[in-house]
């Protein structure tokens, strides 16, 4: 297995600065090995494997230089196996069709025809699936006849928005479909909570050699046909990590670098997930925050919390995050008054603003039920008291006095088309936990239950 990825440093700015990296393994499980590293002359790296054993590196190239093409073409040069390193010429094999912002380069070779496969336009409305040919891998591509292969471009119609991105696989069946980035847009302002998702069509060869949609034209439909193969449904996930394990699901994510034990840990209290108070969820450091993909546009995410801050700079809670700039939080802290209470937090854009005239307090709770729920554009905050009885832990959280706390909030503003700058990755639902003062107090959750609605 060969998994070819990019490390992006710096994206703002004339300046990208992104190196390329390969690692194998005999099993997707691993074990992987040490990164080697590859170039830094642009993004979307893929790695072509060709019929003679021969291995070639194609990668978007990054031009920074005024008055020329930011997104400059797609680079070839071959990687050799046994040196662990590229070798020979970097060669520029495509400028790209006038839709421009050429990116996401993959080759397959089929019938003595290399075909070049890349995304073009943005990763945004005007997203698209272009295609070219060669009989040599390094060119000249001559760009399909009807293209753009893919692309919802002025479909305001269409379901799937921001198509585009794509690569191709032939199924056991010998049928062929075509898997590619879409968004789904929600409320008058049509964002995209959910980010950057992946679809599948069908896709079939003409005659003269050219790819193109099964279902005809070139928008994505929401369904398509699938190959005569037996179903491979993977099991459902329960919707309650109660983390009785020794490690953290693979939902789960952290801010930039893998979770230790000196801020997340599982083993100090078994049964709860720990986290030890760090920076705010505006730093771009030391944040104690774990959390994952909010994959339903109704949905939501559960948790309970054991925290006794003794200041006001302590917080813990549960967050909806797009980064550092845009999220929305429900967080236990400390008032000088009420003692340990409630407070709904957001941030828009970098402005930063309590939402409660004043705090709940729930001085004297030794836990604490918390809930988000997104239910299109609106993100709603619960919280609950109270024991959990003994028996089927997700069924009694559902038996809860859930009390909704603080306004209906715009769940828009975690999107891709609300955020200033770049944006990709969609909203989250998590856990943190802040200590302003630096004395890492910690934070025990119970357990995390993500559901769609």
């Amino acid at each position: 297995f060969w998994l070819i990825y990019t490390d992006v440093k710096n994206a703002e700015g004339p300046f990208k600065d992104t190196h390329n990296y390969l690692v194998t393994a005999p099993s997707i499980t691993g074990p992987w090995s040490e990164p080697v590293y590859l170039n830094a002359s642009g993004f979307d790296p893929s790695l072509f494997h060709d019929d003679d054993g021969r291995k070639w590196l194609t990668n978007q190239l990054w031009e920074f230089r005024k008055g020329k093409n930011r997104f400059a073409g797609i680079m070839l040069q071959e990687y050799s196996v046994a040196e662990r390193k590229l070798i020979g010429p970097a060669r520029n094999i495509f400028a790209g069709s006038p839709i421009g912002v050429t990116e996401g380069p993959h080759i397959y070779k089929l019938n003595g025809w290399y075909y070049l496969l890349t995304a073009e336009g943005g990763t945004g409305w005007r997203h698209a699936v272009t295609l070219a040919r060669s009989r040599s891998l390094v060119g000249p591509y001559e760009i399909q006849p009807h293209n753009p292969v893919l692309t919802s471009k002025d479909r305001n119609d269409l379901t799937l928005q921001k198509a585009g991105h794509a690569s191709i696989v032939q199924a056991g069946d010998g049928q062929w479909y075509m898997v590619h980035l879409c968004s789904r847009p929600v409320g008058e302002n049509r964002r995209c909570i959910l980010g950057r998702e992946t679809a599948i069509q069908k896709v079939q060869w003409t005659p003269d050699g050219w790819l193109e949609l099964a279902c005809g034209g070139n928008g994505p439909q929401v369904e398509t046909p699938a190959p005569n193969l037996p179903a491979h449904p993977w099991p459902a996930k329960p919707a309650m990590d109660d983390f009785d394990g020794g490690k953290l699901d693979i939902d789960f994510q952290t801010l930039r670098i893998p979770a230790d034990e000196s801020w997340l840990t599982l083993r100090r209290r078994p049964g709860w997930l720990r986290l030890f108070g760090r920076e705010s969820l505006s730093s771009r450091h030391r944040q104690s925050l774990v959390a994952r993909r909010v994959q339903s546009l109704r949905c939501q995410a559960s948790t309970c919390v054991e925290f006794e801050p003794e200041i006001f700079q302590q917080m813990a809670g549960l967050v909806g995050i797009y980064n550092m700039k845009l999220w929305h939080y429900l967080a236990v802290s400390r008032d000088e008054k009420l003692g340990k209470c409630l407070q709904v937090y957001s941030c828009d854009n970098g402005k930063f603003e309590p939402l409660l005239d004043e705090p709940i307090s729930i001085e004297g709770w030794r836990r604490v039920f918390l809930r988000a729920r997104f239910d299109n554009e609106r993100l709603t905050f619960f919280y609950a008291g109270g024991e959990l009885p003994s028996g089927d832990k997700s069924a009694a959280v559902e038996k809860l006095n859930w009390k909704p706390i603080g306004p209906t909030l715009d769940a828009t503003r975690l999107s891709d088309d609300y955020v200033q700058g770049w944006g990709f990755t969609g909203a989250f639902a998590g856990l943190c936990c802040q200590d302003l003062a630096g004395t890492r107090k910690p934070a025990d959750f119970d357990f995390f239950k993500y559901e769609s609605i």
